[in-house]
């Protein structure tokens, strides 16, 4: 292990662990003195070596295993290096690498079958002493490992908690991400069609210079009609967007509305024949909604690409067949695939889709068709669709 800045909490620490060490160790040899009669020179390189021992503990973070060994194998010899093993061993078993872990365990039982082979040659005091000591290094192994398997937990936690909080925010980010995809299908179903027809209003007046005041006027009305409606399907969609309670409260259009659509596009001058929808079931709302913006949509790019060719809007189905949507109109002479990006379209498809349906659209022999298969769930399963 590198070298390791210890912080003035650390420093603090490991200096009060060398003088709890040192106290414990002088309250042994003052309780227990040594075996027999060494003399002073022995006596003083025992308490010597007890010295050197709880001083060593200073080095405990930065090589934790093998001071743990060193002193292991000085206390065989030693009698004073209890307190500063337990430490050392603790250390090692709670801050060292799994290996290094390993082969402190191995010092620390080695002794235990010297000492079942020479037990019926140990005194009681003798036995007494040895039982004392692998009983306290054993416990600050054990304890070691319990730190730290709770650090190693804690760390987990940790880990997962930030795991956690990153999926939630990509969850999060991909619930913005839908709400704006709504929002945009929203606008350019909702204003694309009000615009289109204040178009075709404003055309009509233009060309039509020999045109009544009558007709102007009613013109006028439309078109101050429809620039009305506009501003009151964006205020709606601004109203979602802000999350306003009272604003996500408003009606939504459904199935029912689809023949007040159709009028506003007759008024303007369309050839549509309406087939449907059925009058004896109601499809949930985000179905008949979905259904709403699809033949809205097909209405708005016929009026654009093909404004003087008849339009057929079909509607028919019922709860647990399906709804299905159909709108067709001849393509006009010379027609050639537009150049846009068709987001219309587009958004068309991802609005079936996300309804729990399918959506196709493009010419088909000498008609542009828009068919749609929609969900009709039966019972309870109506309401939990995604809303279109």
């Amino acid at each position: 292990m590198g070298h390791v800045r210890r912080t003035r909490r650390e420093w603090a620490i490991d200096l009060g662990l060398v003088a709890l060490a040192a106290l414990v160790t002088l309250q042994i040899a003052a309780e227990l003195p040594l075996p027999g009669d060494p003399g002073p020179v022995a006596r003083n390189a025992e308490y010597a070596a007890a010295a050197l021992g709880c001083a060593a503990l200073l080095l405990r973070r930065r090589w934790p295993a093998p001071l743990a060994i060193v002193l292991m194998l000085a206390a065989s010899q030693a009698h004073y290096l209890l307190a500063p093993v337990v430490v050392a061993v603790y250390t090692a078993a709670a801050t060292a690498r799994a290996r290094a872990v390993v082969w402190v365990a191995v010092v620390a039982v080695a002794p235990v079958p010297a000492v079942l082979l020479r037990l019926p040659d140990y005194t009681e005091e003798r036995l007494s002493s040895a039982l004392t000591y692998l009983a306290a290094v054993v416990a600050a192994f054990g304890w070691g490992l319990f730190r730290r398997s709770r650090v190693q937990l804690l760390a987990s936690l940790r880990e997962r908690a930030e795991l956690a909080e990153a999926r939630a925010e990509l969850r999060a980010e991909g619930a913005r991400r839908e709400a704006r995809e709504e929002i945009a299908r929203e606008m350019h179903d909702v204003l694309g069609h009000r615009l289109s027809l204040l178009s075709v209003y404003a055309g009509a007046l233009e060309f039509n210079a020999g045109a009544s005041h009558e007709e102007v006027a009613r013109a006028a009305g439309l078109i101050r009609e429809n620039a009305r409606l506009a501003l009151s399907d964006l205020h709606e969609v601004i109203g979602l967007l802000r999350a306003d309670p009272d604003e996500a409260d408003r009606p939504q259009p459904d199935l029912s509305d689809l023949a007040r659509l159709v009028g506003e596009a007759r008024a303007a001058g369309a050839e549509i024949r309406l087939e449907g929808p059925p009058n004896d079931a109601v499809p949930p709302p985000a179905i008949g909604r979905a259904a709403y913006r699809i033949v809205q949509e097909a209405l708005t790019n016929a009026r654009k690409h093909a404004p003087d060719e008849p339009v057929t809007v079909a509607v028919e189905g019922g709860p647990g067949e399906g709804l299905t949507v159909r709108v067709s109109n001849p393509l006009p002479e010379g027609w050639t695939p537009p150049d846009d990006d068709g987001h219309g379209l587009l958004g068309l498809a991802e609005r079936a889709k996300l309804a729990g349906g399918r959506l196709t659209a493009g010419p088909a022999g000498d008609a542009f068709r828009v068919s749609a298969r929609l969900p009709w769930p039966v019972g309870k399963d109506a309401d939990e669709r995604v809303d279109g």
